[in-house]
Formats: C-alpha cells, structure tokens, sequence
C-alpha cells in the first residue's frame, strides 16, 4: 500500500484505551508529586489565589481577600479577577472532603487525563475525514499519545489552577463544533440539531467561566461555522443561512444564561457593569507599559507591577482600577503606536520559546525541550502539508492564528499557550505520520532493490 495501513477499529479500540489508562496514571504522579499543599512553583502560582478564595467562600466571607492580595485588591474587599468557576469547584471538594487539596488534584487529573487525549483524537478524526495517505488512523492515535505524554500538559494537570479544565472545554467546543458541521450532510432532526447547539454553548460558557478571553474567539467559531455549513460539498448541498444563524443564537443564548449570575453578582460588589472577570485591564496595562520599551519581559517582581500603578488610582476598587488602568494604557499605546508594535513583535520570543534559558531552573528547561522544542518541527511540517487540504484544517488554522494575536498584542506566557499547543499536537502528529510514511516506503523500495540484486 502507498500509506499507512489502516488500524482495526477493535485495535484502535485498544490502543485508545491503552493512551487514555497511560494519560490518567502519569497525571496521577503530577499530582501526588505536588501533594496536599500550596506552594509556590514556577507557572503555577496562581493556585495559592484559587485555594484562599475557596476558604473565603467557605468561611462565609463571599469572594473577597483576607489580605492585600494581587493583583492590588484591599484587604476584606471582594475580588472577580479569578475564575468563578474554577473557585467553585474547589468549594464543592473542600466541602465535601475537607481541605485537601490532593482531593481537587486527584478528581482533575482523572477529568482530565481520560478526555484531554479523547477530545485530541475525536477533533484529529473530524479533521481527517476520509483522507487517504498518511492521514489515516494513525494520525488521531498518535495526537492522542502525545497530549497524553506531554510533559507541559501533565505539569500543569495536577496544578489547582483553570488550565486543566479550559483546555478540556476549549477542545469539546471543537469536537462540537466540528460534528455539527459534519452533520449537516446527514439532515439531522430539528430536536438533535437543537441539542448539539445547546450543548456547544454549554462547552462555550464553560471555557469563558474559565477564561473569559475565549468570548474573543467565538465570534471567529460561528463565523467558520456558517461558512462551512453553507460551502456546498459533493455529499450534501449548502446549509440555509437561516438554520446556522439560529443555531448560533441558541448557544449564545447558553453562554449568556451561564454568565449572568456572576455579572449581578459583580454589579452588586461593584456598583458598575463588569461581564464576569476584571483582570483585562490589569493584563493590558502591565503587558503594555512603557517601562519595557520595545522588549517584552514575561514575568517581574509581584511588588514591581504594583508600583507601575499611579499613585492617584490606587485608592480605586478592582473592577473601577481594571478600566481606569486600560484606558491610561490605550492612551500610552496611541501617544507611541511604533512602541506597542515594536513590543508586540517581542512578545514572539516569549511565547515561542523553545530552548533553555539560564535564568530557568534544570526542571523548567527540560519541560520546555521535551514538549515544545521536541514537537515543535513537526508542528510545523504538519502545519505545512495541513495547506494543501486547508478547507478541513481552517478551523484550527484560525484558532492559532487568532489565539496567537490576542497574546501577542496583550500578555504573553508559556501558559497562556498550552490551549493552542493542544491543537498543535494534531499537527504534528500528521507531520510525522508522513514522515514515518515516507521511511516506510523508501525502505520498501531499498528492500526491493537489494532482492532484486540478489536474485
């Protein structure tokens, strides 16, 4: 055969089953490695943040901050720069099991482990289709392994922080997103039709709930939606405008009901309209400052961000310090546009990095190779062979394109890129199924030749 042989659904079976048992064990480790307590550990400070807001709660003192705590928030005032979401979760744990952080780890891990690589292969088959070559069951399988060994992933898997699960809704929604599309051909009934829409914007809501800079996205998501649904194919005619239109209506609908609450509840701490998180401003501003100069720097002393904030300003709430902060930095950005580009073009070394660094510990440097240094060529060969096809890949196309200018303009972190890499991974597993292809039949001609030799 010119490619790959196709794998047996029951092997398939098996060998899914095999990634998934592996995923969840190796998650497991992370998170008894990090234990019942919290610490903090590089990247995954943020958790020390989640845990005293779940024992706020827990202690009846609302969301609110027992201390001066970052970003600049007061001592008893109420905070929405973190995830509601995330931090109810924690609530649910520690008030049935007691606060035990290892609980939260254990109960994550296991979530994420079994559908972070399902969800990887189910949107690598949606993508592939029925494409011949070295796209052919391989590809999902070995996208599933690698976000299964990933040691970025399984790092930040035990960690109480919303990357776990945002990545999880982040790839639902495609996997959603690309059934519905996919289903179009087969003239699905009004009722699940109906459902499939509800569903995507449950996963919708709940990736905002985790980050709200997904909302950023979406409007690109039903943008491709209504595009491919109304591209005409060989097996299906094009989709009426009309259906998508209300489909999309319908999980904005979702989206909308699932925000809500915390939009009143953020009214009533307040006193002003403030969607659901008030980190934006603060991200904006001090990712932008003119203390950079054309030179992004990822991370500064916690006590060096809280000086860059102008005297006159500090005595504001949150939310109020939020806006006041990202329209004096909307102002600095158009008093020198030239900076803010030059600055926003630095933010590519920091986001992509993928050697070591001498100020990284031995730990960080070997997570950094091992995941993205070591996967990044094949990204980028997957990306280039994904052109020829780049009607099946445009979605994913335009995720990393868009997710990528969103940090680039704003804060960039390793981090902040783990949503993307989970796609990434797709890529390069067809990257090296066609290099593995490509072997296979160059020493199938070279076995040929020495036989035809010897004969």
């Amino acid at each position: 055969m010119s490619h790959l042989e196709v794998v047996p659904k029951t092997n398939l079976k098996r060998y899914l089953f095999l990634v998934v048992v592996v995923s969840v064990i190796i998650r497991l480790a992370a998170s008894i490695f990090l234990g019942n307590s919290i610490e903090s550990l590089p990247g995954i400070d943020d958790q020390r943040s989640y845990h005293m807001l779940a024992l706020r709660v827990l202690g009846g003192h609302g969301f609110t901050v027992p201390e001066n705590w970052w970003p600049m928030t007061r001592a008893g005032e109420p905070t929405a720069h973190w995830s509601y979401l995330y931090t109810l979760y924690l609530i649910a744990v520690y008030g049935v099991f007691g606060v035990t952080p290892l609980i939260a780890r254990i109960i994550q891990v296991l979530i994420g482990g079994i559908l972070w690589p399902l969800f990887t292969y189910r949107i690598a088959r949606k993508v592939l289709g029925d494409e011949q070559g070295h796209a052919s069951e391989w590809v999902p399988l070995i996208a599933a392994t690698w976000s299964a060994l990933y040691i970025y992933f399984v790092y930040y898997s035990g960690a109480l922080l919303t990357e776990t699960f945002y990545v999880v809704s982040v790839l639902w929604t495609f996997d959603l997103a690309l059934g519905i599309v996919s289903s179009a051909s087969k003239a699905p009934s009004q009722k699940k039709e109906t459902v499939q829409w509800l569903l995507l914007g449950l996963a919708i809501g709940i990736a905002v709930l985790l980050r709200q800079l997904f909302l950023t996205f979406v409007p690109f998501l039903f943008i491709w939606m209504g595009w491919a649904m109304r591209m005409p194919r060989a097996e299906r005619t094009a989709r009426p405008i009309g259906s998508v239109v209300r489909g999309a209506l319908l999980a904005c609908l979702v989206v909308a009901v699932l925000i809500a609450p915390w939009t009143l509840l953020n009214y009533q701490n307040f006193h002003k309209f403030v969607l659901l998180n008030t980190n934006a401003g603060f991200a904006f501003f001090w990712s932008n400052h003119p203390i950079y100069g054309t030179h992004f720097v990822g991370i500064l002393p916690n006590e060096q961000y809280a000086a860059l904030v102008p005297e006159p300003l500090r005595s504001l709430d949150e939310a109020s310090l939020s806006s006041a902060l990202f329209q004096l930095s909307l102002r600095q950005i158009l008093d020198d546009p030239l900076r803010y580009i030059l600055l926003s073009l630095s933010r590519f070394q920091t986001y992509f990095t993928f050697w070591p660094l001498p100020e990284s510990g031995l730990l960080s440097n070997i997570t950094r190779v091992a995941s993205f240094g070591l996967a990044l060529p094949f990204m980028l060969y997957g990306l280039a062979l994904s052109l020829q096809h780049w009607r099946k890949w445009l979605l994913l196309h335009v995720f990393i394109v868009v997710y990528s200018a969103i940090h680039l303009l704003s804060w960039a972190l390793v981090r902040y890129r783990l949503p993307m890499d989970a796609l990434l991974l797709i890529f390069a597993a067809y990257g090296l199924a066609h290099l593995a292809d490509r072997l296979r039949r160059s020493l199938q001609r070279t076995h040929f030749r020495v036989n035809s030799t010897l004969s």
